[in-house]
């Protein structure tokens, strides 16, 4: 190839590279024309609607000009997010109303946050979760929470350390303390052989001197068939969660029988394990608890570095996690009928022949199961101090 035909070449390349560049963006949604939502929630109105509400993050202060700078109940800004909202006769159609309301296109792939409001949890959260899985754009890793007021009146504070309500709600969720549970989770639950599911219930502390109201985690919600059929509180949760093998992080605080004071434990790690039986037509369930823990206080008399001390503590330490799973079963079993435990799934696993013969009878089965629980605490870091020098007089 002669120098001619090689300048030729190089030159139609160059352009070639040049028109792709100067192509690519001819479709390019700038973020200053979205509707960013970081939040959205559900509630059930008086006349039967659905309504949506939506946390939309502000990108510009010319956008806040823009979206009027207020919130569809009236109340005004929320620091840099609005809250508006719009009711259909379902979620598609309060989004498509809602849509029309906005100036920008909605955006849902920063929501990370879903709140169902528990009017609407105790009806049915089965066409919702529809409409969240069927639509490409919200995340299915979000978190899903049941609100015991409206969902809206929880989107509305703004929460005095977070940037955003919905980064409090992700972060508490992520915590490890309490229940993490997704959209795509709850699907898989409401849809399991036990069709039970459990979720985090908000509560909003009230506002006082110097503090905006701000919501919290407090407790659970619990659902079967898709319909909410009842609350937990926070130790009635802990049991559940240790139940589910959900347990990651923990203080424990108990009080050594012979001892006077207590003694707190922070969890290490824990295993929950569930071996299923079914012997000539009796169903059962053993139920085998491990933790490992190191004590972080002691404000007794007890020389935790004596061998005997650990067993006593323990063996409180077992008490305090029976009395809370047994607390756990009893309202699950016997006021619910709700298998938020996925005992279902165990079962099928080791006899699934068993289980597709009576699976139509689980709600039968269910109240009457057998469990068996055993609880195996390990103290495995007592720390350097045996004797608090601090704590009440030897004995």
């Amino acid at each position: 190839m002669d120098a001619a035909k090689r300048k030729t070449v190089l030159a139609l390349l160059f352009l070639s590279v040049h028109a792709l560049v100067l192509a690519g963006c001819w479709d390019r949604t700038e973020v200053n024309d979205l509707a960013i939502i970081t939040a959205a929630g559900l509630d059930l109105t008086d006349d039967g609607q659905l309504e949506l509400s939506v946390k939309i993050y502000l990108t510009s202060p010319a956008g806040t000009q823009q979206m009027g700078g207020s919130d569809s109940s009236g109340k005004g800004k929320t620091g840099l997010s609005v809250v508006r909202s719009a009711t259909g006769s379902t979620v598609a159609d309060a989004a498509s109303k809602l849509q029309q309301r906005l100036s920008r296109k909605m955006f849902w792939g920063q929501d990370e946050v879903f709140i169902f409001g528990e009017r609407l949890a105790r009806q049915g959260l089965a066409e919702p979760l529809e409409f969240l899985l069927r639509h490409p754009a919200p995340r299915e890793r979000g978190n899903v929470f049941v609100s015991k007021g409206s969902a809206k009146e929880v989107l509305q504070l703004t929460p005095p350390i977070e940037r955003s309500v919905a980064d409090a709600l992700r972060k508490m969720a992520k915590s490890r303390t309490q229940l993490d549970i997704t959209v795509s989770e709850l699907s898989q639950m409401m849809a399991g052989r036990a069709k039970a599911a459990v979720l985090p219930l908000l509560a909003i502390q009230p506002a006082e001197a110097n503090q905006d109201a701000f919501p919290f985690i407090d407790g659970s919600a619990v659902l079967k068939n898709g319909k909410m059929v009842g609350s937990a509180d926070a130790a009635v949760t802990r049991g559940i969660m240790w139940l589910r093998n959900e347990v990651k992080r923990s203080t424990v605080t108990v009080a050594p029988a012979n001892a006077d004071g207590k003694v707190s434990f922070q969890l290490l790690r824990s295993r929950t394990r569930l071996v299923p039986h079914i012997d000539e037509g009796d169903w059962s369930l053993d139920v085998r608890i491990e933790t490992w823990d190191e004590i972080v206080e002691n404000a007794t008399n007890l020389d935790v570095a004596a061998p005997k001390h650990i067993d006593e503590l323990e063996a409180a330490l077992g008490d305090d996690i029976r009395q809370r799973v047994n607390s756990a079963l009893t309202r699950a079993q016997k006021e619910w009928n709700a298998d938020i435990f996925q005992f279902a799934d165990a079962f099928y696993r080791k006899y699934p022949k068993e289980w597709n013969r009576n699976k139509d009878r689980w709600d039968e089965i269910y109240p009457k199961l057998v469990v068996r629980l055993e609880t195996k605490p390990k103290v495995s870091r007592p720390g350097l101090i045996g004797k608090s020098p601090f704590g009440p007089n030897q004995r």
